[in-house]
């Protein structure tokens, strides 16, 4: 259940109750791919560093170590040690990027595993029921991951087959859900919109979903090699025929000045591998930009990452010591590093948060949006 505390402009400010807990929405949703963030990070150090949420993938779970396991093993709560809510995505993403070689028809999507070649067929009821097998808190629709750009009839033939897939979702999803030995009855289903960087296309597909009263509505096929102002558009040309009631997540996105952008234009969730794959590089970000912790000049700097920072990792390492870690290909510096800029997402979050509280949401993302973004 999504309630709507105030708005200030189109951005919202929410609290989205769910079986596993309450999220304070804006949130950004920590990407852990194969239940873990990459980086050694557990799910107990996730509540250390402010997360609300956890999504993991349902493609890389069904292919190792497979969701008849998880299923076994009590579902994706109890096989991670996380109590907190879970989306899971649907597979589709993964199908439409990883697969070098698939076959796309009305039942769903043939293609072969990257991790061993082996045949795999993945339609709608296919990905709600190892969804369902995971015992996720928020399943998303099997929906097809279109490029951008790509020529308009074949844009509208695909998202009219997304509908389609969307309504056997729904259909499957409230049948497990009925099942007596379902992991988690209350698994919500969230919708996709798509329709390339086409307006109407969008606003025509999300009128059409929405009627389907689902739990909530995504904007998914932004944030993938298109220039961020139509990103921007596109947004905001949907958000008025997004249902006010439900949590609005845009998928994949992104950068600290996306995500602030994202909320100006009425978006509740957020995620993507970012701050977790680019700490992997030695990019951290910080209240004064990004850094390349990398660079000679943080060889003999004593200072913390950032000195606005409380994190774990700036109360108690040094630049110096990171630079040496990362250089060394030491799995601490790894490590920390993905520690540091997630408690930055999952703060910038709570700023964000604060600022609406208090209506001063506009001013903050007035002044911070060309400071988040340099480069130092």
């Amino acid at each position: 259940m999504y309630q709507l505390i105030k708005k200030e402009g189109a951005a919202r400010r929410g609290v989205f109750t769910t079986v596993h807990g309450t999220v304070q929405t804006p949130a950004f949703m920590n990407v852990g791919t194969s239940a873990a963030i990459k980086g050694g990070i557990s799910s107990h150090d996730l509540r250390d560093l402010k997360c609300q949420v956890e999504l993991c993938n349902t493609y890389h779970l069904h292919v190792r170590p497979g969701d008849d396991v998880i299923r076994k093993l009590g579902g994706l709560h109890k096989f991670m040690g996380w109590d907190g809510p879970i989306l899971t995505d649907s597979g589709g993403f993964q199908v439409f990027s990883l697969a070098k070689l698939r076959r796309i028809e009305e039942l769903g999507v043939t293609f072969n595993s990257h991790v061993d070649g082996k045949r795999i067929f993945m339609g709608p009821e296919e990905s709600m029921r190892i969804q369902s097998n995971l015992g996720s808190t928020i399943a998303m629709a099997f929906d097809e991951c279109i490029e951008n750009p790509s020529p308009r009839p074949y844009v509208e033939q695909s998202v009219a087959r997304t509908t389609r897939w969307l309504r056997r979702c729904k259909t499957e999803m409230d049948r497990l859900n009925s099942l007596p030995d379902t992991v988690n009855p209350h698994q919500m289903l969230f919708g996709i919109n798509q329709g390339g960087t086409y307006e109407d296309i969008r606003i025509a597909h999300m009128k059409e979903i929405a009627q389907l009263d689902l739990n909530g509505y995504a904007i998914g096929g932004l944030a993938v090699g298109e220039p961020a102002e139509v990103m921007y558009q596109i947004i905001e040309a949907v958000e008025p025929y997004m249902p006010s009631n439900k949590p609005r997540y845009l998928m994949g996105v992104g950068t600290p000045v996306n995500i602030i952008e994202g909320v100006a234009r009425g978006v509740d969730l957020f995620d993507c591998v970012m701050p977790s794959r680019n700490a992997r590089h030695g990019h951290l970000f910080t209240w004064k930009g990004i850094i390349n912790i990398q660079n000679a000049k943080y060889q003999l700097d004593d200072s913390p990452i950032d000195s606005e920072c409380d994190c774990p990792v700036c109360r108690k390492y040094s630049r110096a010591y990171l630079r040496h870690l990362v250089r060394a290909n030491e799995m601490l510096g790894m490590r920390l590093a993905v520690m540091h800029n997630l408690y930055f997402y999952n703060t910038l979050m709570e700023v964000i948060r604060k600022h609406l509280d208090e209506d001063t949401f506009l001013r903050f993302r007035e002044e911070m949006v060309p400071i988040l973004g340099r480069r130092i």
